[in-house]
């Protein structure tokens, strides 16, 4: 990969030891630690954060691993980075692990960082449901296609004449008050109250979308080699998402040490927004813990996208997730 890493011994080195709450006092373990290379699924960002905390914070370095994290971006595809052992870890989602699984890549969950997707769509605050949207342009990513359009289409009834080729930036949605705009809970609303745009968010989940995200794969051969390095990853990340949603300081710090695109601001509306929403201590996450998922959510998700035709009935669904490493640290707020 070529995207930058950042590791323990990275932050420590650049001057950011003070961000990492004291942990370099820690005692390293005896033994050599294990090297886990993460592959996030964007550029760092807030929705990151349980990760670069738990790396910032030394809870990798105490649990005796050796974590490197590299950004993703629009040029990176994670599942063949992991498929190809260029990357332990990916941060993905069931849908691409489901249909990935289709092709014969050998990824497994592990656990996810969202218990819901936050993906939905922007409007102009007139706009009363996703419901009144038939019919208009909708500006979207290519993903969406293989995402939530088929949901929306079969949900909504909306045809593929609506969608429009979504841009490095929300003009084309700011120039057209009747479009609507595909796009994150915690970013693009962000982006349109940055250009004095009033907006209405409808986020999918609200309306059935089954969806996991941030969810954290691995191949079944790394799994296996190295089942206590997967356990103590899950832990020591989990860990890490609830003191990021407690006090982001340290995880922000070494986020914007390797974006250095990424503002306070911008921080601070996205993990707004994942508190609010509680995408990562709300659902089955209030009572099962942080990073948990269920078959049955999983179930939903592999059930709809049979039911739109991009996944074949007879896929052994059941084989690409795995709760062994998470159903037991009920790790809660």
């Amino acid at each position: 990969m070529t995207e930058p890493v950042v590791s323990r011994r990275s932050l420590v080195k650049g001057g950011l030891a003070a961000a990492a709450t004291g942990a370099t006092s820690r005692a390293r373990p005896a033994h050599a630690a294990t090297k886990i290379r993460v592959l996030t699924n964007w550029f760092a960002e807030a929705e990151h954060g349980g990760l670069y905390q738990a790396l910032a914070e030394g809870l990798y370095d105490k649990a005796g691993l050796d974590v490197t994290i590299a950004q993703g971006g629009p040029q990176l595809n994670g599942m063949q980075l992991l498929a190809g052992g260029e990357a332990d870890v990916i941060m993905s989602y069931d849908i691409q692990i489901l249909t990935a699984a289709a092709r014969g890549i050998p990824a497994k969950a592990i656990f996810t960082s969202f218990q819901f997707d936050l993906v939905g769509i922007l409007a102009r605050p007139e706009v009363p449901s996703l419901d009144a949207l038939k019919g208009h342009r909708i500006f979207m990513a290519n993903s969406g296609y293989s995402t939530y359009w088929p949901w929306l289409k079969r949900r909504f009834g909306y045809t593929d004449d609506m969608p429009g080729p979504k841009g490095i930036n929300l003009q084309a949605f700011i120039s057209d008050p009747t479009s609507a705009v595909a796009g994150y809970i915690t970013s693009e609303p962000y982006v349109a109250r940055q250009n004095n745009v009033p907006v209405r968010f409808f986020l999918f989940a609200d309306y059935g979308y089954p969806s996991y995200a941030n969810t954290m794969a691995t191949t079944i051969a790394f799994a296996r080699a190295n089942p206590d390095a997967v356990a103590h990853f899950t832990r020591a990340s989990v860990e890490g998402w609830r003191s990021y949603l407690r006090n982001p300081a340290a995880g922000n710090a070494l986020i914007k040490a390797q974006n250095p695109r990424m503002d306070d601001a911008q921080l601070d509306y996205g993990l707004a927004k994942i508190r609010d929403v509680k995408a990562v201590d709300g659902g089955d996450a209030a009572t099962m813990g942080i990073g948990i998922m269920t078959r049955e959510r999983w179930q939903k998700t592999r059930d709809f996208l049979v039911d739109v035709d991009l996944l074949k009935a007879d896929l052994d669904w059941t084989q690409v997730f795995t709760t062994d490493y998470v159903r037991d640290l009920k790790i809660t707020m």
